[in-house]
């Protein structure tokens, strides 16, 4: 039992969209091409190589799925449509593409150090069937896709008032200011990685530009992504107060909440920042003072330790 309990939440979240009016069209195309694009992509060769990175490939690309669903079926109004699901085809096959190249340039060979984390989670619960929990990983992805991670596409894009709300150009506001951090982010690693190439320096701690703020600027402002599209979806949501009835209603809103916490969840304590700095402190001699000056996540001044900012 204890093998399908992390499907659970997941599977509810999708079968909630065939109670609703219009959403459940969506919810049947999404959710088999999510299972055939997870199938192909991710179980498969994880099952012949026994790896669970090619998740970094099929989750975004399952994400540019719930855009062209949501461009293909929803009903809404069409620019607030088009809006929505291009908004979900750029961050799907930004990652996608970008993994996608990884994978060509060999970087699969060997599992990522977070789903080797993720294994030494499953050796101290006592799981030994390895191959059947990364199955159950890569079902995980792909229900979310199928479910939780969908929501705020579905509501906006089935929303059919022709008047702008003000939440909805807030939304779009932060999209586009965290997409802006996260980019930044990317590129001051980049630059600093090659920076210490160039000088012959290895396993140098990065705490330049917004590393200087944040451990990992770059998860938080993917989380901020996703909040951005929650807010955005606000106002699509309390139009379907009278339309699905309120038990299903206040469901979906409590369903877009969770997407929140579902990112935090994982870009914090799952794939993200945990499990990387688990070998961070093993690899970068710096990374135990670079973690008592800097906040994990959320930006913040650097902190003083002993009378004095520790660089």
């Amino acid at each position: 039992m204890h093998f399908i309990t992390p499907l659970l939440p997941f599977a509810a979240g999708w079968s909630l969209l065939f109670f609703t009016t219009d959403l459940s069209q969506l919810g049947w195309v999404n959710g088999l091409a999510q299972l055939l694009l997870f199938a192909l992509v991710v179980c498969i060769p994880a099952w012949k190589t026994g790896r669970l990175s090619y998740v970094d490939i099929g989750w975004p690309l399952g994400l540019a799925l719930i855009g062209v669903a949501t461009l293909a079926l929803a009903d809404g109004q069409p620019i607030r449509k088009l809006v929505i699901s291009l908004v979900y085809l750029f961050i799907g096959l930004r990652m996608g593409l970008g993994a996608i190249n990884m994978w060509r340039n060999g970087f699969f060979q060997t599992e990522f150090p977070r789903y080797q984390y993720q294994r030494l989670r499953w050796e101290r619960k006592g799981i030994t069937n390895i191959p059947l929990m990364i199955q159950i990983e890569a079902l995980v992805q792909g229900l979310a896709n199928a479910s939780f991670l969908a929501f705020p596409a579905y509501l906006i894009a089935s929303n059919k008032s022709e008047s702008l709300h003000t939440l909805e150009v807030i939304g779009l506001l932060i999209w586009i200011g965290a997409f802006v951090m996260e980019s930044v982010a990317d590129m001051q690693k980049l630059a600093f990685l090659r920076e210490m190439k160039l000088r012959n320096l290895k396993n140098q701690v990065c705490n330049v530009g917004l590393w200087r703020y944040s451990r990992h600027p770059n998860y938080f402002a993917e989380w901020m992504v996703w909040n951005a599209l929650l807010i955005a979806a606000i106002p699509s949501w309390l139009a379907r107060s009278a339309q699905d009835g309120w038990v299903v209603w206040i469901l979906l809103g409590l369903g877009l909440l969770f997407v929140s916490r579902l990112m935090y969840y994982t870009l914090v304590y799952y794939t993200g920042a945990k499990p990387a700095e688990y070998y961070s402190v093993q690899k970068r001699p710096e990374y135990r003072a670079y973690q008592e000056t800097t906040n994990m996540f959320f930006p913040g001044p650097v902190k003083v330790v002993g009378g004095k900012v520790v660089e």
